[in-house]
């Protein structure tokens, strides 16, 4: 009976222990290499709770919107009752030194002002939590990088403890601010009627003003007429102190014939005749003296009128001047909110025209107390003049009556003598009243020129006053228009005012803060992984790389112990000799994947998406493998060997069976594509992880591609090595 090759190198291999048990041994490489990792890495993160990690606490506390705030001992409390780490809470020193001495992968270590620069958030420069993280990298570098994490996440676990603390206190003081905005609101609304009557009386303002504008130009008008009046009094009182003196002359002369006629009464008999002629003379002169008194007399009681009217007149115009003058200080102090409210531009100019309304004010009252006294002064003159009137008047009807009688004794002169020398005593006397009453009158003339002389004074001033105070209150109804149209914007500007005040009110207060409010605040992001073809583990994750390394181990190891050119029996033909060892390391790669599959199944529990699939692919990559190690040892010998290994180690970095491929070198990156681990790799991560069959279908025909191309190299050596080794010999068949 024909037996193949194949049965011949399965009987050398059994009958030779040498050769049996390393092959043995060698099957069980890929599950050594890929079950041992695996099982070591498969979840290193379970066992972080016996990684040792030093804290040292070294806050002091510190006082927050009057209590006592203590971090440092908030964040021991939550390491002491975390199994994150193994945490043991040391001093500084104990500490330090033991990390040095590598009983410590890593120090934590809490400042002193931990607690106080938690409390700087409002400060003008704000100091930050800083939390001192020591790991000892050269003891175990994996060790640092995993504590870098864990400190991230002791941060951010630290960070939403503080921003609670921050959020309860920003709570309450927006309750407080709540409160603040109701008052606020409610003081909006007060100002907004406030403005309003602003507006108000900005508008009555302004008609006043105007008003005041008009009465100043009809007032300008009577104080023409008055100055007028004045200056006409002064040309009447200078007619008036002439006739005086003329007056004052004839009385002079008058007295000396009175004197004459006292020395002469002893010759009034001898000069009846000269007595009758003369009195008859006198009588005239005396008549006319009379009628001029009369008209003197109605003159000055005139001036007497006059100078009282012009009295009331200058006390009430100067009552108006005070009064204005008064209002006008009012009206400074009212409007000076207002003009701080207006633009810097108006407000100058209306501060301007008020200081303007102010002086010509202030003026017409000097002038107006001036026109007041000079007119008391006229008043009091021409009352001196009218007593010296009157008792000019009274001697002028006694003389009068004296002549008379004087005229009608003419005949019995010889009798009337002594009558004469009696009535001529009481004329002297009564002549020397009338030349006092007489003086009295040229002084009070006097006093009248002088009180027109100021009268003329204060009315110049009041005039001057009075064209200030026009021009002031014409400016002044101006800008009082400007100030109407600007309170109505405020007005308007307080009333939208009060409205926002009031939303914002109701917007403040309708905050309500719970503790999930303040846990918003404190972590307002949440994290939800939704991860796509879910890993569950580290080992899960790197099953696909350790088992591709596993597999490609095994077959070159096979190809130490077993000879893949020495054939066991001779061979019939070179394919028969290539199918013969083909056909053994098929099942040697079969079994090795078959016993790295059980273990990673049912010994480390690995969850596949698919058993079946998942036996084929390994079984796919384990004969790709064994395929490429034959083609190279079987052509090329020790050297092939070699090449294989820098193959492995190609693929170790290529394959992106650890970090990504975009994270290798870019000189490396191209060579990934070139290796069959890099199919093997993708196709058990699809079988594994994402159940995408048809991607793990495409790299298990790349697989195939590479195992045809080896076998297909290795064959066509068989056969030329064939011919050059049995070319003159006979071939006999294999019997049994």
């Amino acid at each position: 009976m024909k037996s193949s090759l194949f049965l011949a190198e399965m009987k050398s291999i059994f009958k030779n222990r040498k050769l049996l048990i390393p092959i043995l041994a060698v099957m069980f490489i890929p599950v050594l290499y890929s079950g041992m990792f695996l099982w070591a890495f498969w979840d290193p993160y379970s066992q972080l709770k016996d990684l040792p990690v030093a804290v040292v606490n070294n806050d002091s506390g510190a006082v927050f919107e009057g209590e006592k705030m203590k971090l440092g001992d908030e964040l021991v409390e939550k390491l002491k009752g975390s199994s994150q780490f193994h945490f043991q809470f040391v001093d500084v020193d104990e500490g330090y030194e033991n990390l040095e001495q590598q009983e410590y992968y890593m120090l934590v270590e809490i400042p002193e002002n931990f607690s106080e620069n938690a409390t700087t958030l409002l400060d003008e420069h704000p100091e930050k939590l800083s939390l001192k993280y020591v790991p000892n990298e050269g003891f175990n570098f994996l060790s640092a990088q995993i504590g870098d994490t864990a400190i991230k996440e002791i941060k951010a676990s630290l960070s939403k403890s503080v921003t609670e603390t921050y959020a309860d206190t920003i709570f309450a003081n927006m309750e407080k601010m709540g409160k603040g905005f109701a008052d606020a609101s409610k003081a909006a609304a007060e100002l907004n009627e406030g403005s309003g009557k602003i507006s108000t009386g900005a508008t009555d303002l302004k008609e006043n003003l105007t008003m005041l504008a008009q009465k100043n130009l009809e007032f300008d008008s009577g104080l023409s007429e008055v100055k007028s009046g004045a200056e006409q009094l002064a040309a009447k009182t200078k007619e008036l102190s002439e006739g005086l003196g003329r007056i004052s002359g004839g009385y002079s002369e008058l007295y000396q014939g009175a004197e004459k006629l006292n020395t002469g009464a002893e010759e009034a008999a001898a000069g009846a005749d000269r007595l009758e002629s003369g009195t008859g003379q006198a009588a005239a002169g005396l008549g006319k003296l009379i009628d001029s008194h009369e008209e003197l007399k109605g003159g000055a009681g005139n001036v007497v009128d006059g100078a009282a009217s012009l009295e009331k007149g200058a006390s009430e115009v100067h009552s108006g001047a005070v009064e204005l003058s008064k209002g006008m200080s009012s009206l400074d102090q009212a409007l000076t909110p207002v003009l701080e409210s207006l633009p810097e531009e108006k407000r100058a100019q209306l501060t301007a025209l008020i200081e303007n309304l102010k002086s010509g004010s202030g003026n017409l009252e000097l002038g107006t107390a001036g026109l007041t006294t000079g007119a008391s002064e006229l008043q009091s003159g021409a009352s001196q003049l009218q007593d010296g009137l009157q008792l000019f008047g009274k001697g002028s009807t006694e003389l009068n009556t004296a002549f008379l009688e004087l005229q009608e004794g003419a005949g019995a002169l010889s009798q009337g003598t002594q009558e004469l020398a009696a009535g001529q005593s009481e004329f002297a006397a009564n002549f020397s009243m009338a030349n006092e009453s007489l003086a009295s009158a040229v002084s009070g003339s006097q006093q009248i020129a002088s009180g027109e002389f100021e009268l003329q004074t204060g009315l110049s001033q009041l005039e001057d006053g009075s064209g200030k105070l026009t021009q002031g209150s014409q400016d002044l109804a101006k800008g009082s228009a400007q100030l109407e149209e600007g309170t109505v914007s405020l007005s308007k500007g307080t009333a939208q005012f009060s409205e926002e005040m009031k939303k914002v009110d109701d917007q403040a207060n309708s905050i309500q803060t719970t503790e999930e409010t303040t846990d918003m605040v404190a972590e307002p992001v949440e994290v939800e992984k939704q991860a796509v073809n879910h890993v569950p583990n580290y080992g899960t994750g790197f099953a696909p790389y350790f088992l591709s390394l596993g597999l490609f181990v095994g077959a070159l190891l096979i190809s130490i112990v077993y000879p893949l050119r020495e054939p066991a029996a001779v061979p019939a033909s070179g394919f028969a000799w290539f199918r013969g060892k083909l056909a053994v390391l098929v099942v040697f790669g079969v079994i090795q994947s078959l016993i790295a599959d059980s273990i990673l199944l049912f010994g480390l529990g690995i969850e596949v998406q698919s058993v079946p699939l998942f036996i084929a692919v390994s079984i796919a990559a384990s004969l790709t493998f064994i395929a490429l190690v034959q083609a190279l040892v079987t052509i090329l010998g020790d050297p092939g060997r070699f090449a294989a290994i820098i193959i492995l180690i190609l693929q170790l970095t290529t394959s992106a069976g650890t970090f990504p491929l975009e994270l290798i070198p870019a000189p490396l990156q191209p060579i990934s594509a070139l290796l069959p681990m890099t199919y093997s790799v993708a196709a058990f991560k699809a079988v594994i992880s994402s159940g995408d069959y048809s991607f793990m279908w495409q790299n298990m025909g790349i697989l195939a591609v590479y195992f045809l191309v080896f076998i297909t190299l290795t064959a066509i050596y068989f056969s030329g090595y064939f011919k050059k080794t049995y070319n003159n010999e006979i071939v006999e068949p294999i019997t049994s």
